[in-house]
Formats: structure tokens, sequence, C-alpha cells
């Protein structure tokens, strides 16, 4: 069993991408926070060359740390979250989140003590989801939660294999319980773990965006890792509305920035999709970015319900992981689950599903 002092240090990795949130979201985590001085704010901040750089100001008695690069190198987020875990110097946590996040009062130590309750049952485990939005009201955060309980990941409704790769889409539904719940899938933009998930975990920087979190989930199972929603999670997440102003935080994918990059959007999604592929059928050593021995595939085929060998999906990957007693009724909208983005199609393919309650993905 860890040992639980008061103020554990907790790596918090951001990776930043033209992101005028950026500030806001630091200053939050470090306001917030019951024990600022145990916070190491790791920022790979991808900026366009000449922008102003990061204000620094403000963030102690937190040490941040910044890794500049040129918005036109950045291959995605996958790529600079690994980055960002070269720089991780054996903090007792590892917090990943996106750039543009609010937090309740009190995050780091709600997340440690729901992390230590869980480790009583479960050591090797981490905490994740997509979270609750937030939006800006006269400059101020605002909370658009859809519940205070747990938000637990199931596949998207009618969401299939395509013929070609192994791309699902995901959302969180609300399930009104107060225990953590035992999940299938994870949110990258919201991980909590201990420290050494950095040395067991390195982040794979061949994906791209879409197939980042089914690659990782995979990973944790076959390693012996689970996977835990927790009640009231204590962050937000800021969506980009449909139909916004793109310009006001770009994409990596968006048009006006992949087409001054040599590396474009739609080759590194490609290579990423193949790189699943060869993750979940084995097809290719990926080395220390490779499934484990403790678990199987079918053993998560049984669990989940997503078979990636036989290429079905089983009723409950829909419903999720907890009893009928406990099931929340369908979303009946938009508005009653968070949704990550649909996976992409090339950018000369029709539009083949609506657009979701969340449209931060590359076009399709």
């Amino acid at each position: 069993m860890m040992q639980y002092r008061s103020a554990m240090s907790i790596f918090v990795s951001i990776a930043a991408y033209c992101d005028p949130v950026l500030p806001f979201t630091l200053r939050r985590a470090v306001e917030q926070a019951s024990h600022p001085e145990a916070l190491h704010l790791v920022v790979v901040n991808q900026r366009p060359a000449g922008s102003p750089p990061l204000d620094e100001s403000g963030l102690a008695p937190s040490r941040l740390t910044v890794l500049d690069i040129d918005a036109t190198q950045a291959r995605g987020p996958c790529w600079a979250r690994a980055l960002a875990m070269t720089l991780y110097e054996g903090e007792d946590w590892f917090f990943q989140i996106d750039s543009h996040m609010d937090f309740d009062p009190g995050w780091d130590t709600r997340l440690i003590h729901a992390a230590h309750g869980i480790a009583r049952h479960q050591r090797r485990c981490v905490i994740s989801s997509y979270p609750n939005a937030f939006e800006f009201e006269g400059g101020h955060p605002v909370s658009r939660a859809v519940t205070g309980k747990v938000l637990a990941h199931v596949l998207k409704p009618g969401c299939r294999f395509a013929d070609d790769h192994p791309v699902l889409s995901f959302e969180a539904h609300p399930v009104e319980i107060d225990a953590a719940l035992r999940g299938y899938h994870l949110g990258a933009g919201c991980l909590f773990a201990p420290g050494a998930f950095v040395q067991q975990f390195p982040y794979d920087p061949y994906l791209y965006f879409h197939g980042e979190e089914q690659a990782l989930a995979a990973r944790l199972y076959t390693h012996g890792w689970d996977i835990f929603h927790i009640p009231a999670l204590p962050v937000y997440h800021l969506y980009r509305a449909v139909g916004a102003d793109a310009s006001a935080r770009p994409l990596h994918w968006d048009a006006a920035h992949d087409q001054v990059r040599k590396n474009r959007w739609w080759a590194l999604e490609a290579r990423s999709r193949a790189r699943l592929q060869a993750l979940v059928t084995r097809s290719q050593d990926l080395g220390v970015y490779g499934l484990g021995s403790e678990r199987t595939m079918a053993q998560y085929a049984a669990f989940c319900g997503i078979d990636y060998e036989l290429r079905t999906i089983a009723p409950r990957a829909f419903h999720g992981p907890w009893g009928n007693a406990q099931r929340p009724p369908a979303p009946h909208n938009n508005l009653a689950a968070t949704r990550p983005p649909a996976a992409p199609e090339p950018p000369s393919s029709p539009l083949t599903e609506p657009a979701t309650a969340n449209p931060e993905a590359p076009p399709q």
C-alpha cells in the first residue's frame, strides 16, 4: 500500500496548441489547489513563431517548466504528450490534462484521496473520464455539468468497426452512484495516475489523435492496470462549440494551420490508424509501446465487449460496466453525454455521420 502524505507532488502534463485558454488553465490549477507548492506544471507550448511567450507570472509557489515549439513543427497531441513525459522528475503522481480546463477547489487532494481509496483494492489504477463541460460567461468560468456523480465511458450508439481501421468513438454517460466505477475506456485529456505510470507506459509519439485512448486502454489492461471513473470529478473541460470561430482556439488539423506544414494531418492520422491496428492485433513488435502479458486481449474482449481480433462489438460495450439497477437511460440528446470527437475521414470524403456535441475533431 502506498503511503499517504498530505502534500504529495504532482506532475501536471499539458500539451497546448496555439491555445489562448492556457494561461487561465495554469492559473486556475494553482489557485484551486490545496497544495500548489506540490505542483510541477509542464507545458509543451506549440505556438506560432514570433508570438509572445507564455506569461509565467502568478503561478508561484508551483513550479513551471515550458518547452516551446514552433506550431508549424507540431505533429499532433500524442507527440506533444510524449515530449511532456520526458520532463518527468519522479513526482508522486502524474496528471495529464488538456490546455483548456477548470478546477474545483482542492482538486489535487480530492484526486489523491480518490486514488488512495481505489488503491486499497487495486494499486495499479488510473482515474480518467471525459470531464463535465464548462463555459465562460462574462469572462468567468461556469460549470455545465450533466452530473455530480460518475461519468462512465461507452461506445457511441451505432458505432462499428470500419473495414480498414480499428478506430472507434466513445462518449461518457452519467451514472448516478457515489462510488468509483471500473471502466472500459479512458479520456487522454484527463488522466490521473501514480508516478510509476510514466515509466511503465511511455506515451507513443507515433499516434496522432484518434485511437490514442483505445491504445492506452488496451496497454493498461494487458499490463494488469485498471481504469476507474470517480464521482464528482473535480475538473472541467472547455469544449469548442459547434460553429465556433476556429481562430479563437485553433486545432492542429484546422485547414489554415495544416496547409503551412510539411507533415499534413491526414498523413499523421493514417499512420496512427495503422499503428493502432498493429498494437491490438500484435502484428508488429512495438517494444515499450506494446501490449503486456498479464492479461490477454481475449480477456479484454470478454471484459468490455470490444473484440479487436474478431472485429465484433457486444451490447455491453454500449451499455457500460454497471448493473441493470444502475444503468442510466440512454442520452436523449447531445447535452446528456459528453462526447469526444468522431473519427475523421480523408479530406476528400463526404460526410458520413452528423456532428457530435464535441467538434474538436479533424474535418470529415
